[in-house]
C-alpha cells in the first residue's frame, strides 16, 4: 500500500505501550517513591531526571534508556526498576523479594542508595512500601496481620477485580516515612494482574498527594479573599449613596479587582492540576472494582471520608475566587458609569455655564462694538472736517456746521463698516 504515514503515527501508537505493567509474583514487595520540584516543577530541567536516573542504571552496570524516553523498566541485579517521568514529578519503584522475617522492613529501601536519594532534583512528594503476599484461606488471618501492620482506625480493606485479592492500607506515614500497603492475591492471579494492582496503587497515593497539594494555597486564598471580600462589599454599599470621592473609590475597586486577578493567575495551574489528579484517583479506584471486606470501609470510602472534603474546599475556593473576580468587575463597571454619569452632569453644567459666559461676552462685545462706533467716528469727523475746512472758507461756511452736517454720514458709514467686518468673520 503506496501510501505516506503522518510523521507522528507510529510514534503516538507506540505512546499508549509506552508504560507497561510491571509482572510480579506473590510473595515479593515494591519500593516506591514519587520526587517533586518544590516549586514550579511543570517548568523543571527534564534532563535533571534522566541523569539522576542514570547515575542509578550506571551504579548496577544497566542499560541505559532512549534520550527521549520517559518511561524506563529493566532488571537491576537485585531487583527490577521501573521509572516514569510525569509533568510535575517523577517515580522510582523497585521490586524485589518479600522479607517474611520483619514485614516492611526498612532495610529494604537500601536499595536506593543514601548517596543518590541525597542528590535527587527536588523532594520527596510520596512514599510508599508496599507488601505482596499470597492471601490466607481464612479471612481473619488477614484481618490480624493488616491490623498489627497498620492503624486501624484509618484502615482501608476491599476485595478487587472480582475477588482476586485483597488490598489494604490507612494511608497513615509510618515511623520509616513511608505509606504503608498490603496485597494478598489468591493463587490463582496472574503476575500481570498483580502487578497492575500493585501499579494502581502506586498511582492512588502518588496522584492524591499531588491533588492534595492544591489545599495549603486555597485555604491561604480564603482568608486573603475573606479580607477582601469586606472591602468589596463596603465599597459596593458606598455606591448606594453619595461618593465624596468617586475616582479615589474606583481606584481602590480596581486595584482589588487587580489583586483578585493575581491571585486567580497564580492559582490557576496548581488548581488545575488538582482536579486532574482527583480525577485519576477516582478513576484508578474504580478499575479496582472493590467488594467489601468483613465490613471494612473500602478505598473508595476512605476517599469519600478524608479525601473529598479537601477536594470540595479547593474546588469551593477556585469557585469563589472565580466569583469574586467577577463580583469585582461588575462593581467596577458601575462604579465607572457612575463617574462617567457625574462627570457628564459636571460637564453639562460647565457647558451651561460656557454659554452664559458666552453670552455676556456677545452682550459686552456688542457694547464694545458701539463704543468703538463712537470713539472711530469722532476721529473720522475731526479728518474729515480737516479735509473740507479749505473748502469750507471761500462758502462762508462755519467750522460748527461743516461738523454737524459730517456727524450723521460719518457715524452711518462706520457703523456699517463695523458690522460689515463682523458678518464677514462670522462666516
Amino acid at each position: 500500500m503506496l501510501l505516506e504515514d503522518h510523521p507522528l503515527r507510529y510514534r503516538l501508537a507506540n505512546e499508549l505501550h509506552a508504560r507497561p505493567f510491571p509482572e510480579i509474583a506473590a510473595p515479593a514487595q515494591a519500593i516506591f517513591v514519587a520526587i517533586k520540584q518544590p516549586k514550579d516543577a511543570a517548568k523543571r530541567d527534564r534532563d535533571l531526571d534522566r541523569a539522576h536516573l542514570l547515575a542509578l542504571l550506571d551504579r548496577f552496570g544497566a542499560d541505559h534508556p532512549a534520550p527521549d524516553a520517559t518511561h524506563f523498566f529493566g532488571d537491576l541485579g537485585k531487583f527490577q526498576l521501573k521509572w516514569e517521568q510525569h509533568t510535575e514529578f517523577v517515580t522510582y519503584t523497585a521490586f524485589l523479594p518479600a522479607n517474611g522475617e520483619r514485614p516492611f522492613d526498612p532495610a529494604a529501601w537500601e536499595v536506593f542508595p543514601e548517596e543518590w536519594l541525597s542528590r535527587a532534583p527536588g523532594v520527596r512528594i510520596t512514599s510508599a512500601h508496599i507488601r505482596v503476599d499470597p492471601a490466607p484461606s481464612d479471612h481473619a488471618v488477614i484481618a490480624g496481620l493488616i491490623n498489627d501492620w497498620m492503624v486501624p482506625e484509618s484502615l482501608a480493606v476491599s476485595h478487587v477485580l472480582d475477588g482476586t485479592a485483597v488490598i489494604a492500607g490507612d494511608f497513615r506515614i509510618d515511623s520509616n516515612g513511608h505509606m504503608r500497603f498490603a496485597v494478598f492475591c489468591q493463587a490463582d492471579t496472574g503476575s500481570r494482574r498483580i502487578g497492575r494492582i500493585v501499579q494502581r496503587i502506586c498511582e492512588i497515593e502518588t496522584y492524591k498527594a499531588m491533588s492534595m497539594l492544591g489545599l495549603p494555597p486555597s485555604r491561604e486564598i480564603a482568608n486573603r479573599m475573606a479580607e477582601m471580600d469586606e472591602s468589596l462589599v463596603q465599597i459596593v454599599a458606598d455606591m448606594t449613596g453619595d461618593l465624596a470621592k468617586p475616582e479615589e473609590t474606583l481606584s481602590q475597586l480596581l486595584a482589588l479587582a487587580a489583586e483578585l486577578e493575581r491571585l486567580q493567575t497564580e492559582s490557576a495551574f496548581r488548581f488545575g492540576a488538582t482536579g486532574a489528579y482527583e480525577a485519576l484517583v477516582n478513576q484508578r479506584i474504580e478499575v479496582l472494582r472493590e467488594e467489601r471486606f468483613m465490613g471494612r470501609q473500602t478505598f473508595g470510602e476512605f476517599m469519600m471520608r478524608r479525601y473529598d472534603p479537601a477536594m470540595r474546599t479547593i474546588k469551593a475556593t477556585e469557585r469563589r475566587l472565580l466569583s469574586m473576580t467577577e463580583r469585582a468587575i461588575r462593581a467596577g463597571d458601575l462604579l465607572r458609569t457612575r463617574v462617567d454619569v457625574d462627570r457628564s452632569a459636571q460637564n453639562q453644567a460647565l457647558l451651561e455655564s460656557m454659554d452664559k459666559r458666552a453670552d455676556l461676552q456677545l452682550r459686552l462685545q456688542k457694547t464694545v462694538e458701539g463704543l468703538s462706533v463712537v470713539a472711530i467716528s469722532y476721529y473720522a469727523v475731526n479728518l474729515v472736517v480737516y479735509l473740507l475746512g479749505p473748502l469750507a472758507e471761500p462758502l462762508a461756511v462755519p467750522k460748527t456746521w461743516l461738523t454737524a452736517m459730517a456727524v450723521i454720514p460719518v457715524v452711518l458709514a462706520v457703523w456699517w463698516t463695523i458690522g460689515a467686518l463682523r458678518r464677514s468673520m462670522d462666516k
